[in-house]
């Protein structure tokens, strides 16, 4: 991968023109793709499967007049006055004709009428006349609002005596997000800590522009995939958050390395190679551990929160392309200018260095200490997470002044909370030989339910087969009391199939969010347990080791239980509730539980990787666990602290005037990020670290072998450009080593200090009695081992790094498997390959297969390497000139060249 990037971020600066126009036109593209294709976002929560969506779906078919979505005109008197008298009635039904006839409406039902019960208030100020459409909120025309306000406009000119007729209901609510000058805060605050950490405006500027460019072209692509799948308007402003977060942060780990290596004198294109190939592999680790978290989405079983997940997932990918291609390219273009003119002053390097490290060693004096008080506050964070409730936001989180939310409370006054969130029971009564008795006996039964405010319709549809019955409870739609309710209808379907003989189900919108809450709430386990399953694996490829990913993984539930206990904190429990502008606390959307998740794990292992890799580094060049601590904390805390300060600003400035959908996503991805990387990461990770010492680096050989290694930090990198010009510019070595050495999967050496140097044509003959490590030796040569320790360069290619290209171009003939070693040889000679390895070739026996083997060596076509117990035994095969011998003993000492 390191050395992929190396060669990428090379080509993206000597192309800097054709790359950056690239980019400009992908933008253009895309933009134009949404303008062209894009269908609008709907906000439909459905849910497959559930009961409340197979009923809504069957009432599409069969009763579709009910099927859409509804309107409501509120008409409200003054105090004293009562709405059921003569002049309020015939104004009502003067205008139902003109609402019956308005667009996309199939029916309007009079508060009046003898036959709609409850649709006056109790204490009769209030009627409520409904206006069912038969469309969808989505399909919903910009005329059919806009008719629906002007006939209540005329309705409440025409009642007059201060009466308002207010437009409401779900045909009226607007729970699109939008962007508001406040989000721009974020990037103020990205710019303030960019100039601070680089001192140069074009610095600091970079990684915004390209994070700008990265979310536009995220967001138009959401935006074109309406016309193909189902978008949430949650998903292009998830997007926009994440982009901009994830994007400006990726672009400081890049512009840092290549500050860093350009104050130490790298020519300016040598150090864009090297920054995009190592913090490029860490921008790569941590953009597709967001993005497999947020793809992992798809476990709730819910295509609303699948296709969320993609898109935002989408936004991060797109932030990561642009990192490692569209940054080398401005990187190229600014050349020596973001080089430092000079180096800090002394006394000012010292005051940073003093601070960071007077915090690491404050966190590591007593490691006891700091991880009980850092678990112990965070635990105690999380206990108000027990009361976090879950549901579909509806017009009561709209802002406070507009219509929908103005009528949803007048409705919740003066009818009851129940009146916004009513159920719909149905029945299959197409069996039936009474529908209508039928109906009205299990209407009667319903309002003998506890929990039922009222029945206010139960009506068989136009052809008989489907009866329904709106039931209305005493509790609003987010009120634990009326999921019960739910459960408690569902649970006498039985009851209505024995004594009536059908088939009934509860659905509704409000039923429709308790299923959609139960199954994320459900989804919750599996998630986490994916999630957590990821990091370890993920960690322990990076890390090579099991305590490091087990604390990091640890770490994360911290900052996860944290970050939903503030949550319920201030939108369950309503604490600082008016401060930061939350309308209306109780309960959050019901995916936000498995959308932090999934975000915060991928910010949560970037800064662990960022962190602890170098505090891996210079344990494994130093061998000092504690002080490598040290060393590692004050060389990268200064770069995590300022990605998680421009993390958090954007985050915390999509809070103040988000919707109600955003607020409490971005309010926990804000505490979320702030507990894991100050609380987390940079306090309780290195007093674990200091506790367990040279323990956490440690990793079960066995394990080691199979497990694939994820160069997260481009070290394969840093050791292949060490060994560019070794063992000489120019060198036409077959073969190079030097502290070569192998350990079996039992941490036992195998071999090691072998130093070999073999030219073209010629022959290494390696020979030892008994288990030596011969055999383990020709292996490892032909980039048949991962786990090579010292500098190795076959074919001028190092190992392991580059073991596969190796492998294609070797020939390896194991001489006790093959009944035709020469053969083989041969047939290696002829494909043109350059270097071959024959094991065990004192076995071969056979006069006409030893003679094949001589004309193969004695051609000097190729260059050999052989292993044998003895070379008297294979003397007669190879030339002696030609011939390298290498003797290998059992015991681990060093092997000479001879």
């Amino acid at each position: 991968m390191s050395s992929f990037l190396y060669r990428l971020g090379r080509l993206a600066a000597r192309g800097r023109v054709l790359v950056t126009a690239l980019w400009l036109v992908v933008l253009c593209v895309s933009g134009g793709a949404a303008l062209l294709f894009g269908q609008g976002t709907d906000d439909t929560f459905a849910i497959p499967g559930s009961e409340s969506q197979e009923a809504l779906d069957h009432l599409g078919r069969v009763f579709p007049q009910v099927s859409g979505t509804s309107a409501q005109l509120v008409v409200l008197v003054p105090e004293g006055q009562r709405a059921d008298v003569a002049a309020v009635r015939d104004s009502v039904a003067a205008v139902v004709p003109e609402l019956t006839g308005a667009p996309q409406v199939s029916t309007v039902v009079d508060p009046f009428d003898p036959a709609v019960h409850d649709a006056v208030s109790k204490d009769g100020r209030a009627a409520l006349v409904t206006v069912q459409l038969d469309v969808g909120l989505a399909d919903i025309q910009p005329s059919t609002r806009t008719a629906l306000a002007g006939i209540a406009q005329d309705l409440e000119n025409r009642i007059g005596h201060g009466t308002e007729v207010l437009t409401g209901g779900d045909a009226f609510s607007d729970k699109v997000p939008k962007l508001s000058p406040t989000e721009g805060i974020g990037l103020v605050i990205a710019l303030v800590v960019l100039l601070m950490v680089f001192g140069s405006f074009i610095a600091a500027g970079m990684p915004l522009l390209t994070a700008i460019l990265g979310v536009g072209v995220s967001v138009a692509l959401v935006y074109a995939a309406t016309s193909v799948a189902t978008v949430s308007s949650t998903a292009p402003m998830l997007a926009v958050m994440l982009g901009l977060a994830v994007g400006i942060d990726y672009a400081l780990f890049l512009l840092s390395r290549h500050r860093d290596q350009l104050a130490e004198g790298l020519e300016v294109e040598e150090s864009i190679a090297r920054a995009t190939a190592t913090a490029g592999s860490a921008v790569i680790f941590a953009g597709l551990t967001v993005v497999i978290a947020l793809l992992g989405l798809f476990v709730a079983g819910i295509p609303f929160l699948t296709t969320m997940g993609v898109a935002a997932a989408g936004g991060v990918a797109v932030a990561v392309i642009v990192a490692i291609t569209l940054i080398p390219a401005l990187l190229a273009f600014a050349g020596e200018r973001l080089r430092p003119k000079k180096p800090r002053k002394a006394r000012k390097t010292k005051k940073k260095t003093r601070f960071s490290l007077r915090w690491v060693r404050l966190a590591t004096k007593s490691p006891w200490v700091t991880i009980g008080l850092i678990v112990g506050v965070l635990a105690i964070a999380s206990v108000p997470a027990l009361d976090l409730r879950l549901a579909l936001p509806d017009n009561g989180t709209d802002e406070d002044g507009t219509p929908a939310r103005v009528a949803y409370d007048a409705v919740a006054e003066h009818f009851g909370p129940g009146f916004n969130g009513p159920l719909v029971v149905t029945a299959d009564i197409l069996s039936t030989t009474d529908p209508v008795g039928i109906t009205n006996g299990i209407a009667d039964d319903i309002r003998k339910v506890p929990g039922v405010a009222v029945v206010p319709l139960a009506t068989p549809n136009p052809k008989g087969d489907t009866a329904i019955i709106q039931v209305v409870p005493t509790t609003g739609a987010f009120d634990e009391a009326t999921d019960d309710l739910v459960e408690r209808l569902r649970s006498m379907e039985g009851q209505f199939k024995d004594r009536y003989g059908v088939q009934t189900a509860v659905t509704g919108f409000t039923a429709v969010g308790i299923d959609v809450s139960t199954q994320l709430g459900d989804a919750l386990l599996p998630f986490g347990i994916l999630v957590v399953g990821l990091s370890l694996v993920l960690l322990a490829m990076v890390f090579r080791s099991i305590l490091v990913p087990l604390k990091a993984t640890f770490g994360y539930l911290l900052s996860i239980g944290a970050a939903f206990g503030a949550t319920s904190f201030v939108f369950g429990q309503g604490h600082l509730a008016d401060a930061l502008g939350v309308t209306r606390t109780g309960s959050v959307i019901s995916f936000l539980p498995i959308i932090l998740m999934g975000v915060l794990f991928g910010l949560a292992m970037d800064y662990e990787v960022f962190l602890v890799s170098r505090v891996r580094e210079d344990y494994v060049h130093h061998g000092d666990a504690h002080k490598a601590i040290e060393t590692g904390f004050v060389s990268a805390s200064r770069v995590v602290t300022a990605a998680a300060v421009i993390m958090l600003g954007v985050f915390a400035a999509f809070v103040p005037d988000g919707s109600a959908t955003i607020k409490p996503i971005a309010f926990s991805l804000a505490v979320g990020v702030f507990v894991d990387a100050f609380l987390v990461r940079m306090t309780l990770v290195p007093a674990i670290l200091a506790l367990l010492g040279p323990r956490a680096w440690g990793l079960p050989p066995w394990l080691d072998r199979k497990l694939p290694v994820f160069d997260a930090e481009g070290d394969g990198l840093v050791h292949e450009l060490r060994l560019a010009d070794w063992p000489a510019p120019g060198s036409s070595e077959v073969i190079s080593a030097a502290g070569l050495r192998v350990d079996d999967d039992r941490g036992r050496t195998i071999f090691r200090d072998v130093e070999l140097h073999l030219g073209p044509g010629e022959i290494l003959a390696v020979h030892g009695s008994g288990p030596a490590g011969k055999s383990a030796l020709l292996y490892a040569l032909a980039g048949r081992v991962p786990n090579v320790r010292g500098d190795l360069k076959v074919l001028g290619r190092v190992l392991p790094q580059h073991a596969h290209a190796v492998r294609r171009n070797v020939a390896f003939v194991a001489c006790k498997e093959t009944d035709d070693p020469a053969g083989d040889v041969r047939r290696a000679l002829d494909d043109g390959v350059g270097l071959v390895f024959l094991d065990d070739l004192d076995t071969v026996v056979a006069t006409a297969q030893r003679a094949g083997l001589r004309a193969a060596f004695a051609s000097r076509a190729a260059t050999f390497a052989v292993s044998c117990q003895s070379l008297a035994i294979v003397r007669d095969l190879v030339p002696t000139t030609a011939v390298a011998g290498l003797a290998m003993t059992p015991a681990p000492v060093p092997a000479e060249v001879r």
